[in-house]
């Protein structure tokens, strides 16, 4: 299982719901809840196509999640801790509209 369960249709690092990209960034330094984050790596895949197929053979996607939420349990050292995350985000446009659907209140 991917470590990034991804529900961004559109994004160009998204494969079958799994994030492909090289690191994610997880955005939303003061969050209060889980609609104040954001996945700032989001890539639109009108603009930019897929970008899956050049790791997808050496990989099972990404897993390394930075984070600068520092309101979220799982920031550690500005890295996620959680096991798997969930992205999501419906008909989005820009980055600011996908959520980091795991984020935890410390």
């Amino acid at each position: 299982m991917s470590k990034i369960n991804c529900g961004v249709e559109n994004c160009s690092h998204n494969d079958k719901h799994a994030c492909f990209a090289n690191i994610i960034n997880v955005g939303g330094k003061n969050a209060k809840k889980d609609s104040d984050t954001c996945c700032a790596s989001f890539l639109d895949s009108i603009v930019y196509s897929s970008l899956t197929s050049i790791v997808h053979s050496n990989s099972n996607g990404c897993d390394v999640i930075s984070c600068n939420v520092g309101t979220c349990l799982y920031n550690s050292n500005e890295l996620c801790s959680a096991k798997s995350i969930e992205v999501n985000g419906e008909n989005v446009n820009l980055y600011s509209e996908t959520d980091c659907l795991t984020f935890k209140t410390k």
